[in-house]
Protein backbone atom coordinates (compact mmCIF):
# COMPACT_ATOMS: atom_id res chain seq x y z
CA UNK A 1 0.00 0.00 0.00
CA UNK A 2 1.53 3.39 -1.18
CA UNK A 3 0.31 6.38 -0.57
CA UNK A 4 -0.14 9.65 -3.38
CA UNK A 5 -0.58 13.50 -2.94
CA UNK A 6 -2.20 16.69 -5.36
CA UNK A 7 -1.92 19.36 -2.62
CA UNK A 8 -3.07 22.61 -3.49
CA UNK A 9 -2.91 26.43 -1.63
CA UNK A 10 -4.03 29.70 -2.98
CA UNK A 11 -3.52 33.10 -1.33
CA UNK A 12 -3.44 35.53 -4.49
CA UNK A 13 -6.67 35.64 -6.44
CA UNK A 14 -7.28 38.19 -8.97
CA UNK A 15 -10.62 38.79 -8.24
CA UNK A 16 -11.25 37.85 -4.87
CA UNK A 17 -9.81 39.17 -1.50
CA UNK A 18 -5.98 37.40 -1.18
CA UNK A 19 -6.01 34.61 1.82
CA UNK A 20 -3.07 35.00 4.23
CA UNK A 21 -2.48 31.08 5.54
CA UNK A 22 -3.90 28.77 2.57
CA UNK A 23 -0.42 28.36 0.51
CA UNK A 24 1.08 28.16 3.96
CA UNK A 25 -1.58 25.15 5.03
CA UNK A 26 -0.46 23.65 1.38
CA UNK A 27 2.78 23.42 2.14
CA UNK A 28 2.96 21.93 5.81
CA UNK A 29 0.58 19.55 4.11
CA UNK A 30 2.92 18.53 1.46
CA UNK A 31 5.78 18.62 4.14
CA UNK A 32 4.39 16.23 6.45
CA UNK A 33 3.26 13.76 3.33
CA UNK A 34 6.64 13.45 2.09
CA UNK A 35 9.29 13.94 5.09
CA UNK A 36 7.18 12.28 7.97
CA UNK A 37 5.12 9.95 6.02
CA UNK A 38 6.96 9.02 3.02
CA UNK A 39 4.76 9.26 0.31
CA UNK A 40 5.06 7.71 -3.50
CA UNK A 41 4.87 11.10 -5.04
CA UNK A 42 3.37 14.84 -3.48
CA UNK A 43 2.19 17.35 -6.16
CA UNK A 44 2.04 20.80 -5.02
CA UNK A 45 0.60 24.01 -6.36
CA UNK A 46 0.95 26.94 -5.10
CA UNK A 47 1.56 30.36 -5.67
CA UNK A 48 5.66 29.62 -5.76
CA UNK A 49 5.92 26.24 -5.80
CA UNK A 50 8.47 24.40 -8.41
CA UNK A 51 7.35 23.23 -11.69
CA UNK A 52 6.74 19.19 -11.99
CA UNK A 53 7.20 16.54 -14.49
CA UNK A 54 4.50 16.10 -16.89
CA UNK A 55 3.93 12.43 -17.93
CA UNK A 56 5.17 13.39 -21.75
CA UNK A 57 8.41 14.92 -20.34
CA UNK A 58 8.19 18.24 -20.25
CA UNK A 59 7.71 20.51 -17.20
CA UNK A 60 4.80 22.02 -15.96
CA UNK A 61 4.02 24.76 -14.28
CA UNK A 62 2.10 24.15 -11.12
CA UNK A 63 1.38 28.12 -10.30
CA UNK A 64 -2.89 27.33 -9.23
CA UNK A 65 -4.31 28.67 -12.30
CA UNK A 66 -7.67 26.94 -13.99
CA UNK A 67 -5.22 25.71 -16.57
CA UNK A 68 -2.48 24.56 -15.03
CA UNK A 69 -4.76 22.60 -12.50
CA UNK A 70 -7.17 21.37 -15.68
CA UNK A 71 -4.11 20.44 -17.13
CA UNK A 72 -2.40 18.61 -14.71
CA UNK A 73 -5.74 16.47 -13.97
CA UNK A 74 -5.70 15.70 -17.25
CA UNK A 75 -2.33 14.71 -17.99
CA UNK A 76 -1.63 12.77 -15.24
CA UNK A 77 -4.87 10.95 -14.49
CA UNK A 78 -5.56 9.72 -18.51
CA UNK A 79 -4.54 6.09 -17.45
CA UNK A 80 -3.74 4.20 -14.46
CA UNK A 81 -1.07 5.40 -12.20
CA UNK A 82 -1.65 3.63 -9.05
CA UNK A 83 -2.30 0.50 -7.89
CA UNK A 84 -4.97 -1.21 -5.85
CA UNK A 85 -4.24 -0.93 -2.63
CA UNK A 86 -3.04 2.49 -2.43
CA UNK A 87 -4.49 5.64 -1.33
CA UNK A 88 -4.70 9.51 -3.00
CA UNK A 89 -5.23 11.88 -1.10
CA UNK A 90 -6.35 15.47 -2.36
CA UNK A 91 -6.01 18.82 -0.38
CA UNK A 92 -7.29 22.18 -1.29
CA UNK A 93 -7.06 25.46 0.50
CA UNK A 94 -8.16 28.30 -0.73
CA UNK A 95 -11.70 30.21 -2.10
CA UNK A 96 -14.90 27.56 -2.99
CA UNK A 97 -18.69 27.92 -3.58
CA UNK A 98 -21.47 26.33 -3.89
CA UNK A 99 -23.53 26.51 -7.61
CA UNK A 100 -27.03 25.28 -8.51
CA UNK A 101 -26.08 22.31 -5.61
CA UNK A 102 -22.51 21.55 -6.87
CA UNK A 103 -19.46 22.38 -5.27
CA UNK A 104 -16.66 24.32 -7.02
CA UNK A 105 -13.26 24.90 -6.08
CA UNK A 106 -11.53 28.50 -7.11
CA UNK A 107 -8.71 28.47 -8.58
CA UNK A 108 -5.92 32.06 -8.73
CA UNK A 109 -7.73 34.07 -11.80
CA UNK A 110 -11.26 32.36 -11.00
CA UNK A 111 -14.35 34.58 -11.72
CA UNK A 112 -17.22 34.64 -8.73
CA UNK A 113 -20.05 35.10 -12.09
CA UNK A 114 -18.37 33.40 -14.29
CA UNK A 115 -18.79 30.14 -12.29
CA UNK A 116 -18.58 27.26 -14.86
CA UNK A 117 -16.19 28.64 -17.08
CA UNK A 118 -13.54 29.74 -14.55
CA UNK A 119 -13.30 27.40 -11.37
CA UNK A 120 -12.95 23.42 -10.97
CA UNK A 121 -16.01 21.24 -10.38
CA UNK A 122 -15.06 18.94 -7.13
CA UNK A 123 -17.13 16.42 -8.99
CA UNK A 124 -14.50 16.54 -12.35
CA UNK A 125 -12.00 16.46 -9.82
CA UNK A 126 -13.38 12.93 -8.01
CA UNK A 127 -13.60 11.48 -11.21
CA UNK A 128 -10.50 11.97 -12.86
CA UNK A 129 -8.97 11.25 -9.13
CA UNK A 130 -10.75 7.79 -9.69
CA UNK A 131 -9.04 6.91 -12.97
CA UNK A 132 -5.58 6.55 -11.16
CA UNK A 133 -5.76 3.10 -10.35
CA UNK A 134 -6.29 3.65 -6.34
CA UNK A 135 -8.37 2.10 -4.19
CA UNK A 136 -9.26 4.74 -1.67
CA UNK A 137 -9.38 8.45 -2.24
CA UNK A 138 -9.62 11.18 0.52
CA UNK A 139 -10.84 14.90 -0.23
CA UNK A 140 -9.66 17.18 2.90
CA UNK A 141 -11.05 20.52 1.88
CA UNK A 142 -10.45 23.99 3.43
CA UNK A 143 -12.41 25.78 0.63
CA UNK A 144 -15.01 28.03 3.07
CA UNK A 145 -12.82 30.73 3.62
CA UNK A 146 -14.80 33.43 6.27
CA UNK A 147 -13.22 36.31 3.63
CA UNK A 148 -15.47 34.79 1.28
CA UNK A 149 -17.98 37.59 0.33
CA UNK A 150 -19.92 35.86 -2.59
CA UNK A 151 -20.80 32.88 -1.16
CA UNK A 152 -21.86 31.87 2.60
CA UNK A 153 -22.32 27.99 2.06
CA UNK A 154 -19.57 25.02 3.20
CA UNK A 155 -17.95 22.99 0.25
CA UNK A 156 -17.63 19.76 1.08
CA UNK A 157 -21.11 19.27 2.00
CA UNK A 158 -21.76 17.29 -1.68
CA UNK A 159 -21.64 13.85 -1.26
CA UNK A 160 -18.98 12.20 -3.55
CA UNK A 161 -19.74 8.40 -4.19
CA UNK A 162 -17.00 6.08 -3.39
CA UNK A 163 -15.17 8.68 -1.55
CA UNK A 164 -14.06 10.10 2.06
CA UNK A 165 -14.46 13.62 2.25
CA UNK A 166 -13.40 15.47 5.33
CA UNK A 167 -14.34 19.33 4.96
CA UNK A 168 -13.25 21.99 7.06
CA UNK A 169 -17.06 23.37 8.30
CA UNK A 170 -20.35 22.39 8.31
CA UNK A 171 -22.96 24.02 6.16
CA UNK A 172 -23.75 28.07 6.77
CA UNK A 173 -20.41 27.57 8.72
CA UNK A 174 -17.17 29.43 7.34
CA UNK A 175 -13.56 28.27 7.69
CA UNK A 176 -11.02 30.71 9.78
CA UNK A 177 -6.91 31.33 8.86
CA UNK A 178 -5.74 31.59 12.78
CA UNK A 179 -2.73 34.72 11.88
CA UNK A 180 -0.80 33.53 15.28
CA UNK A 181 -0.14 30.41 14.26
CA UNK A 182 0.11 31.66 10.25
CA UNK A 183 -2.41 28.52 8.95
CA UNK A 184 -6.18 27.74 9.16
CA UNK A 185 -7.24 26.06 12.00
CA UNK A 186 -8.28 23.08 10.20
CA UNK A 187 -5.00 22.10 8.64
CA UNK A 188 -3.46 23.20 12.00
CA UNK A 189 -5.73 20.69 13.28
CA UNK A 190 -5.38 18.01 10.80
CA UNK A 191 -1.75 18.19 10.89
CA UNK A 192 -1.58 17.93 15.11
CA UNK A 193 -4.14 14.77 14.65
CA UNK A 194 -1.96 13.17 12.06
CA UNK A 195 1.03 13.21 14.22
CA UNK A 196 -0.32 12.00 17.61
CA UNK A 197 1.54 8.88 18.34
CA UNK A 198 0.66 6.21 20.70
CA UNK A 199 -3.45 5.08 21.99
CA UNK A 200 -4.60 7.85 21.46
CA UNK A 201 -3.49 7.95 17.61
CA UNK A 202 -5.66 8.93 14.20
CA UNK A 203 -4.80 5.99 12.35
CA UNK A 204 -8.48 5.59 11.33
CA UNK A 205 -10.86 7.92 8.90
CA UNK A 206 -13.04 7.78 12.32
CA UNK A 207 -10.98 8.76 14.94
CA UNK A 208 -9.39 11.62 12.62
CA UNK A 209 -12.87 12.61 12.28
CA UNK A 210 -14.46 12.39 15.93
CA UNK A 211 -10.62 14.36 17.05
CA UNK A 212 -11.51 17.08 14.15
CA UNK A 213 -14.80 17.53 15.39
CA UNK A 214 -13.12 18.30 18.88
CA UNK A 215 -10.37 20.18 18.69
CA UNK A 216 -11.20 22.68 15.55
CA UNK A 217 -13.96 24.70 18.13
CA UNK A 218 -11.37 24.42 20.85
CA UNK A 219 -9.40 26.44 18.64
CA UNK A 220 -11.86 28.97 17.01
CA UNK A 221 -12.59 29.73 20.95
CA UNK A 222 -8.99 30.33 22.10
CA UNK A 223 -7.99 32.56 19.33
CA UNK A 224 -11.84 34.15 19.69
CA UNK A 225 -12.92 33.20 16.28
CA UNK A 226 -16.71 32.11 15.47
CA UNK A 227 -17.63 28.42 16.10
CA UNK A 228 -16.82 26.19 13.28
CA UNK A 229 -17.44 22.41 13.29
CA UNK A 230 -16.02 20.23 10.55
CA UNK A 231 -18.14 17.89 7.88
CA UNK A 232 -17.18 14.72 7.03
CA UNK A 233 -19.00 12.48 4.29
CA UNK A 234 -17.69 8.77 4.09
CA UNK A 235 -18.90 6.31 1.19
CA UNK A 236 -19.29 3.55 1.52
CA UNK A 237 -20.00 3.84 5.50
CA UNK A 238 -17.30 1.11 6.26
CA UNK A 239 -14.38 3.17 5.41
CA UNK A 240 -14.45 5.18 8.54
CA UNK A 241 -12.59 1.90 9.86
CA UNK A 242 -9.92 2.69 6.77
CA UNK A 243 -6.52 2.63 8.22
CA UNK A 244 -4.87 5.61 6.95
CA UNK A 245 -1.45 5.70 8.45
CA UNK A 246 -0.64 1.81 8.64
CA UNK A 247 2.45 2.32 11.21
CA UNK A 248 0.21 3.92 13.69
CA UNK A 249 -2.96 1.08 13.30
CA UNK A 250 -3.32 -1.50 16.34
CA UNK A 251 -4.47 -4.46 16.42
CA UNK A 252 -8.50 -3.44 17.06
CA UNK A 253 -8.07 -1.14 13.77
CA UNK A 254 -7.07 -3.98 11.99
CA UNK A 255 -9.66 -6.63 13.12
CA UNK A 256 -12.10 -4.26 13.03
CA UNK A 257 -11.16 -3.74 9.16
CA UNK A 258 -10.95 -7.59 8.96
CA UNK A 259 -15.07 -8.14 10.21
CA UNK A 260 -15.65 -5.71 7.91
CA UNK A 261 -15.08 -7.36 5.03
CA UNK A 262 -15.91 -10.78 6.39
CA UNK A 263 -19.63 -8.30 6.71
CA UNK A 264 -19.04 -7.79 2.81
CA UNK A 265 -18.50 -11.44 1.76
CA UNK A 266 -21.67 -12.21 3.45
CA UNK A 267 -23.33 -9.63 1.43
CA UNK A 268 -21.98 -10.95 -1.32
CA UNK A 269 -19.92 -7.70 -2.41
CA UNK A 270 -16.89 -9.88 -3.08
CA UNK A 271 -14.77 -7.32 -4.58
CA UNK A 272 -15.55 -4.93 -2.01
CA UNK A 273 -14.23 -7.86 0.79
CA UNK A 274 -11.23 -8.49 -1.44
CA UNK A 275 -10.35 -5.18 -1.55
CA UNK A 276 -10.41 -4.96 2.30
CA UNK A 277 -8.96 -7.96 3.23
CA UNK A 278 -5.86 -7.11 0.93
CA UNK A 279 -5.61 -3.96 3.46
CA UNK A 280 -5.72 -6.35 6.40
CA UNK A 281 -2.92 -8.51 4.84
CA UNK A 282 -0.78 -6.33 4.24
CA UNK A 283 -0.99 -4.76 7.98
CA UNK A 284 -1.23 -8.59 9.40
CA UNK A 285 0.62 -10.91 6.49
CA UNK A 286 1.58 -13.65 8.18
CA UNK A 287 -1.42 -14.49 10.24
CA UNK A 288 -3.29 -18.17 8.63
CA UNK A 289 -6.50 -17.20 9.82
CA UNK A 290 -6.39 -13.86 7.25
CA UNK A 291 -4.63 -16.15 4.62
CA UNK A 292 -7.40 -18.27 4.43
CA UNK A 293 -10.12 -15.61 4.12
CA UNK A 294 -8.10 -14.00 1.21
CA UNK A 295 -7.77 -16.70 -0.39
CA UNK A 296 -11.35 -18.17 0.38
CA UNK A 297 -12.53 -14.85 -1.04
CA UNK A 298 -10.67 -14.70 -4.45
CA UNK A 299 -11.72 -18.62 -5.11
CA UNK A 300 -15.14 -17.46 -4.68
CA UNK A 301 -14.94 -14.53 -7.20
CA UNK A 302 -12.93 -17.09 -9.64
CA UNK A 303 -16.17 -19.03 -9.65
CA UNK A 304 -18.64 -16.60 -9.74
CA UNK A 305 -21.13 -17.60 -13.23
CA UNK A 306 -20.88 -15.83 -15.97
CA UNK A 307 -24.20 -14.18 -16.18
CA UNK A 308 -27.06 -15.34 -18.55
CA UNK A 309 -26.62 -12.50 -21.73
CA UNK A 310 -29.85 -11.41 -23.63
CA UNK A 311 -31.09 -12.44 -27.12
CA UNK A 312 -33.14 -11.04 -29.39
CA UNK A 313 -35.02 -13.45 -31.66
CA UNK A 314 -38.34 -13.17 -33.65
CA UNK A 315 -41.03 -15.77 -33.32
CA UNK A 316 -43.68 -16.15 -35.88
CA UNK A 317 -43.38 -13.00 -37.69
CA UNK A 318 -44.02 -11.52 -34.17
CA UNK A 319 -41.97 -8.59 -33.39
CA UNK A 320 -38.47 -9.86 -31.48
CA UNK A 321 -39.00 -10.57 -27.74
CA UNK A 322 -35.77 -10.74 -25.72
CA UNK A 323 -34.88 -13.95 -23.94
CA UNK A 324 -32.24 -15.22 -21.92
CA UNK A 325 -30.07 -18.12 -22.66
CA UNK A 326 -27.58 -19.55 -19.88
CA UNK A 327 -23.98 -19.09 -21.55
CA UNK A 328 -22.65 -22.54 -22.20
CA UNK A 329 -19.26 -23.03 -20.11
CA UNK A 330 -16.25 -21.82 -22.51
CA UNK A 331 -13.20 -23.58 -23.33
CA UNK A 332 -9.87 -21.87 -23.06
CA UNK A 333 -8.67 -20.22 -25.58
CA UNK A 334 -5.66 -21.44 -27.57
CA UNK A 335 -2.40 -20.39 -26.65
CA UNK A 336 0.19 -18.73 -29.28
CA UNK A 337 3.61 -20.45 -28.18
CA UNK A 338 5.37 -17.57 -29.20
CA UNK A 339 8.77 -16.94 -28.67
CA UNK A 340 11.38 -14.37 -29.44
CA UNK A 341 14.05 -16.64 -28.99
CA UNK A 342 12.74 -19.56 -31.29
CA UNK A 343 11.86 -21.70 -28.31
CA UNK A 344 9.70 -24.03 -28.80
CA UNK A 345 7.13 -24.54 -25.98
CA UNK A 346 5.42 -27.39 -27.11
CA UNK A 347 6.60 -30.20 -24.36
CA UNK A 348 5.66 -27.72 -21.48
CA UNK A 349 2.13 -27.41 -22.58
CA UNK A 350 1.96 -31.24 -23.34
CA UNK A 351 3.31 -31.54 -19.25
CA UNK A 352 1.10 -28.74 -18.16
CA UNK A 353 -2.25 -30.14 -20.02
CA UNK A 354 -1.56 -33.31 -18.50
CA UNK A 355 -0.93 -31.65 -14.73
CA UNK A 356 2.81 -33.65 -14.68
CA UNK A 357 3.21 -30.28 -12.50
CA UNK A 358 7.23 -31.34 -11.39
CA UNK A 359 8.26 -32.00 -14.84
CA UNK A 360 6.28 -29.05 -16.15
CA UNK A 361 8.27 -26.87 -13.05
CA UNK A 362 11.94 -28.12 -14.79
CA UNK A 363 10.91 -27.62 -18.69
CA UNK A 364 9.87 -24.21 -17.38
CA UNK A 365 13.60 -23.63 -16.08
CA UNK A 366 14.85 -25.13 -18.58
CA UNK A 367 13.54 -23.37 -21.25
CA UNK A 368 13.61 -20.01 -19.08
CA UNK A 369 17.47 -20.76 -19.46
CA UNK A 370 17.69 -21.05 -22.74
CA UNK A 371 15.56 -17.65 -23.78
CA UNK A 372 18.01 -16.30 -21.99
CA UNK A 373 21.17 -18.01 -23.23
CA UNK A 374 21.78 -18.88 -19.83
CA UNK A 375 21.94 -22.91 -20.57
CA UNK A 376 25.64 -23.50 -19.79
CA UNK A 377 25.76 -21.66 -16.99
CA UNK A 378 22.76 -22.93 -15.44
CA UNK A 379 21.06 -19.75 -13.54
CA UNK A 380 19.54 -16.72 -14.26
CA UNK A 381 21.39 -13.48 -12.67
CA UNK A 382 19.10 -10.18 -12.21
CA UNK A 383 19.98 -9.02 -15.01
CA UNK A 384 18.99 -11.54 -17.12
CA UNK A 385 15.71 -11.13 -15.35
CA UNK A 386 15.63 -7.67 -16.34
CA UNK A 387 16.09 -8.37 -19.73
CA UNK A 388 14.11 -11.71 -20.44
CA UNK A 389 12.30 -11.70 -23.50
CA UNK A 390 9.01 -10.58 -23.27
CA UNK A 391 7.05 -12.21 -25.54
CA UNK A 392 8.56 -16.12 -24.08
CA UNK A 393 7.86 -14.96 -20.18
CA UNK A 394 3.98 -13.95 -21.67
CA UNK A 395 3.82 -17.77 -23.39
CA UNK A 396 5.31 -19.28 -20.19
CA UNK A 397 2.99 -17.78 -17.65
CA UNK A 398 -0.20 -17.95 -20.08
CA UNK A 399 0.53 -21.92 -20.38
CA UNK A 400 1.09 -22.10 -16.51
CA UNK A 401 -2.41 -20.10 -15.42
CA UNK A 402 -4.14 -22.02 -18.45
CA UNK A 403 -3.79 -25.57 -17.68
CA UNK A 404 -3.96 -24.60 -13.73
CA UNK A 405 -7.28 -22.79 -13.48
CA UNK A 406 -5.57 -19.73 -12.81
CA UNK A 407 -3.73 -21.15 -9.89
CA UNK A 408 -0.43 -21.47 -10.99
CA UNK A 409 1.39 -19.09 -13.27
CA UNK A 410 4.45 -15.78 -12.40
CA UNK A 411 1.32 -13.41 -13.12
CA UNK A 412 -0.84 -15.26 -9.79
CA UNK A 413 3.11 -14.95 -7.90
CA UNK A 414 3.60 -11.40 -8.88
CA UNK A 415 -0.30 -10.26 -7.97
CA UNK A 416 -0.15 -11.71 -4.42
CA UNK A 417 3.67 -10.13 -4.15
CA UNK A 418 2.45 -6.83 -5.13
CA UNK A 419 -0.74 -6.87 -2.60
CA UNK A 420 1.79 -7.46 0.00
CA UNK A 421 3.43 -4.12 -0.73
CA UNK A 422 6.29 -5.74 -2.76
CA UNK A 423 7.98 -3.90 -4.98
CA UNK A 424 11.07 -3.93 -7.16
CA UNK A 425 13.34 -3.20 -4.38
CA UNK A 426 13.99 -6.73 -1.98
CA UNK A 427 12.12 -6.32 1.26
CA UNK A 428 12.53 -9.19 3.91
CA UNK A 429 9.16 -8.81 6.07
CA UNK A 430 7.14 -9.10 2.47
CA UNK A 431 9.63 -11.32 1.22
CA UNK A 432 8.71 -13.60 4.36
CA UNK A 433 4.90 -13.18 3.80
CA UNK A 434 5.31 -13.67 0.52
CA UNK A 435 6.73 -17.03 1.35
CA UNK A 436 3.76 -18.07 3.60
CA UNK A 437 1.25 -17.09 0.86
CA UNK A 438 2.83 -19.06 -1.32
CA UNK A 439 3.50 -22.51 0.57
CA UNK A 440 7.21 -21.85 0.27
CA UNK A 441 7.33 -21.32 4.37
CA UNK A 442 5.90 -23.90 6.34
CA UNK A 443 5.93 -23.55 10.24
CA UNK A 444 7.92 -20.27 9.54
CA UNK A 445 10.69 -22.11 8.06
CA UNK A 446 11.46 -21.96 4.31
CA UNK A 447 10.98 -25.65 2.66
CA UNK A 448 13.74 -27.43 -0.08
CA UNK A 449 12.73 -28.41 -3.27
CA UNK A 450 11.81 -31.80 -2.29
CA UNK A 451 9.26 -30.69 -0.43
CA UNK A 452 7.24 -28.65 -2.76
CA UNK A 453 3.52 -30.04 -3.36
CA UNK A 454 3.40 -30.62 -7.06
CA UNK A 455 0.04 -30.84 -7.25
CA UNK A 456 -3.02 -28.90 -8.00
CA UNK A 457 -4.23 -28.71 -4.31
CA UNK A 458 -1.27 -26.69 -3.36
CA UNK A 459 -1.25 -22.94 -2.29
CA UNK A 460 -2.35 -20.38 -4.69
CA UNK A 461 0.63 -19.24 -6.58
CA UNK A 462 2.93 -22.43 -5.52
CA UNK A 463 4.03 -22.99 -8.91
CA UNK A 464 6.30 -22.81 -10.84
CA UNK A 465 9.38 -22.66 -8.27
CA UNK A 466 12.51 -20.70 -8.98
CA UNK A 467 13.99 -23.54 -10.01
CA UNK A 468 15.32 -21.17 -12.88
CA UNK A 469 17.73 -19.68 -10.80
CA UNK A 470 19.64 -22.95 -10.67
CA UNK A 471 20.70 -26.48 -8.93
CA UNK A 472 21.28 -24.11 -5.31
CA UNK A 473 17.23 -24.36 -5.20
CA UNK A 474 17.62 -28.11 -4.59
CA UNK A 475 20.43 -27.57 -1.72
CA UNK A 476 19.11 -24.39 -0.31
CA UNK A 477 16.21 -22.88 1.02
CA UNK A 478 13.67 -20.61 -0.65
CA UNK A 479 15.00 -17.89 1.27
CA UNK A 480 17.83 -16.77 -0.56
CA UNK A 481 15.68 -15.56 -3.98
CA UNK A 482 13.49 -12.94 -2.64
CA UNK A 483 15.75 -10.22 -5.11
CA UNK A 484 15.26 -12.67 -8.31
CA UNK A 485 11.69 -12.85 -7.59
CA UNK A 486 11.13 -9.23 -6.72
CA UNK A 487 13.11 -8.21 -10.13
CA UNK A 488 10.61 -11.08 -11.77
CA UNK A 489 7.80 -9.50 -10.45
CA UNK A 490 9.15 -5.98 -12.06
CA UNK A 491 9.79 -7.42 -15.16
CA UNK A 492 5.96 -8.76 -15.47
CA UNK A 493 4.84 -4.97 -15.21
CA UNK A 494 7.23 -3.70 -17.63
CA UNK A 495 5.72 -6.69 -19.94
CA UNK A 496 2.32 -5.38 -19.84
CA UNK A 497 1.64 -9.17 -17.90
Amino acid sequence: MANHGLIIGINEYQRLRPLKCAKQDAVEMARYCRDEINFGEVFLFTDESDPITAPNGSQQETKPTYTNLMAFLHDFFESQRLETGDNFWFFFSGHGLRHQGQDYLVPSEGHPTLIEQTTISLNYVTQRLRRCGADNIILFLDACRNENDFSNKSVGWQKQQGVITIASCSPKEESYEIPELQQGSFTYSLLEALRIQGENNCATVERLCNRLRERIPEINRQYNKPPQTPHSTVEPNYKNHLILLPKQANDTDIALLREEALDLEGDGRLEEAKQLMRRVLALDPTNPKVLKVYDRITLKLAQQPVPPSPKTEPTNGESAKTITETPKPASPPEIELKSAKGIDYRKLEDLLKRQQWKQADEETANVMLQAANRTKEGWLREEDIDNFPCEDLRTIDQLWVKYSGGRFGFSVQAKIYRELGGTRQYNERVWTAFGDRVGWRVNKSWIYYKDVTFDIKAPLGHLPCPLWLGVFLYLYRFFYYGGQVSSLASRLVKCNI
